[in-house]
């Protein structure tokens, strides 16, 4: 069992958060909060880190993670914005709306064999603040096991990851909603509606969705 440094996000250090920063681009896997519910990730290019986590999660490696960034900036170096998307992206972020998008040259690689990328910029100020110090993206996936209820407070957090990810950064109590999934890549298709309402996205791009 490895031993898993745990930290409280409230007590956290500017060094601390730069440190956890580096860590991740080195390919360490950290349990983290989000502004929905707990995630679990690590540097979007460190494969075999990747490959740790679909094995904590007990999840298929064929399964796609998430895409974090810490800014708009970041998310283009890896995906493809059209106007919709911009748009999008420009009314919820930092927020509880996943886009998955075409990846660019840049980002192929990160889409596991699927057409599209989905990247978001969350909407926790913490995470934020080590993903703008990241040098590359954050591979991400809801902390929990596959196929159990997702994990929103800090005692089964430490109790299912304690021993497991390398670090654990205690956020509180978080909320149970997802975040919604839209997906662009050909016309726009609600894939989940979460933290953002299906009205709210139809509204903003004056248009309805296809639902899945």
């Amino acid at each position: 069992m490895s031993k898993t440094r745990i930290f409280k996000v409230s007590e956290m250090t500017e060094p601390d958060i730069l440190s956890a920063a580096h860590a991740l681009d080195e390919g360490a896997v950290a349990v983290v909060p989000t502004d929905t519910v707990y995630g679990i990730g690590t540097g979007a290019f460190c494969e075999d880190s990747i490959l740790r986590i679909y094995q904590i999660k007990e999840r298929p490696a064929t399964s796609p993670l998430q895409i974090l960034t810490g800014s708009m900036a970041q998310a283009k170096a890896v995906a493809e914005f059209s106007a919709v998307a911009e748009r999008l992206a420009q009314a919820y972020w930092p927020g509880a709306i996943t886009i998955i998008l075409p990846p660019t040259a840049k980002g192929k690689s990160l889409t596991r064999g699927f057409k599209g990328l989905g990247v978001r910029v969350p909407g926790n100020p913490f995470l934020v603040d080590v993903l703008s110090r990241m040098a590359h993206p954050m591979a991400c996936t809801s902390a929990n096991l596959h196929g159990q209820p997702v994990l929103t407070d800090e005692e089964t957090i430490l109790k299912t990851f304690d021993g497991k990810a390398d670090y654990i950064f205690l956020g509180g109590q978080l909320s149970p909603t997802a975040s919604s999934v839209v997906d662009l890549t050909e016309k726009p298709l609600l894939l989940r509606e979460g933290g953002v309402s299906r009205a709210d996205l139809e509204k903003t791009l004056g248009q309805p969705f296809t639902v899945k």
